[in-house]
């Protein structure tokens, strides 16, 4: 299979849904039954996750979105983590495409730096990358911790991404090998100020990888953007919090042109 997977459900104003780190779409089902009724929900496997593990595209921005937007009407796109970088991408290269951009526990940089306090540290990042050459699954494990540290409901979350991360299969070591250099290396703060559509962005409280303060720092540097907290949240919100994630969501585009120009 090389084409990307692309799961369609429900009616309404469309929203694609894109994953983070070693996960797949499969992962937004408490917010997909959340929307459903709501929304036309475009679910998307990233290259070398779940049922696109077998893609021959490779997992690099402008590629897999330019590879989506040909394939998926104007839309609203939400980006949870990783899966931010990939909205955002679109956001700046197909402007008309995206009708809206909801980053969710997502930033443009998600590494520290001088001018860029706000993320972790590249170690870190270094160290899964090292962590997957010689124990992949308890890098994994790690790395599921570390998303589940400090929501209100840990030990659930730690469960369901646990549950989800091979329910579609194990992804491809080169290729989470390659999502990290994306997390590592990825900075899109330039594009924030040229966008020409609304934004959201969705943070946990908790949130020990991307912090409301990182998300409140990109947020200020583009020209339509609001955020929302989620309370008692860590990184995957959508999990232990989907009906206030859902809320958001469709709070956010009630206040957005989602129709097509005439």
């Amino acid at each position: 299979m090389t084409d990307l997977h692309i799961h369609t459900t429900g009616h309404g104003p469309h929203l694609v849904l894109l994953h983070g780190w070693a996960m797949h779409g499969g992962v937004f089902a408490p917010l997909v039954d959340a929307l459903r009724a709501d929304f036309t929900l475009h679910v998307v496997d990233l290259p070398g996750h779940g049922h696109s593990r077998d893609s021959a595209l490779a997992l690099q921005l402008a590629p897999v979105v330019d590879a989506l937007v040909a394939r998926l009407p104007p839309a609203l796109w939400l980006g949870w983590s990783l899966g931010g970088l990939f909205a955002l991408e679109a956001a700046h290269r197909h402007p008309l495409q995206v009708r809206g951009l909801v980053m969710l526990a997502s930033t443009p940089r998600f590494v520290r730096g001088d001018d860029w306090p706000h993320g972790m540290s590249a170690e870190i990042f270094q160290d899964f990358a090292h962590g997957l050459r010689h124990d992949y699954r308890g890098t994994l494990d790690r790395f599921i911790a570390l998303e589940a540290f400090g929501s209100d409901d840990a030990r659930s979350e730690i469960r369901a991404l646990r549950d989800a991360v091979f329910a579609r299969g194990e992804p491809a070591a080169q290729v989470l090998a390659d999502g990290l250099g994306l997390l590592e290396t990825g900075d899109l703060r330039d594009v924030l100020p040229a966008l020409r559509m609304p934004g959201l962005w969705l943070a946990g409280r908790r949130d020990r990888l991307v912090s409301p303060r990182a998300m409140e720092a990109a947020a200020a540097l583009a020209p339509q953007a609001r955020v929302h907290v989620v309370a008692g949240a860590g990184h995957a919100p959508f999990l232990t919090h989907p009906d206030a994630v859902a809320d958001a969501v469709r709070a956010f585009a009630a206040d957005v042109d989602v129709q097509d120009p005439p």
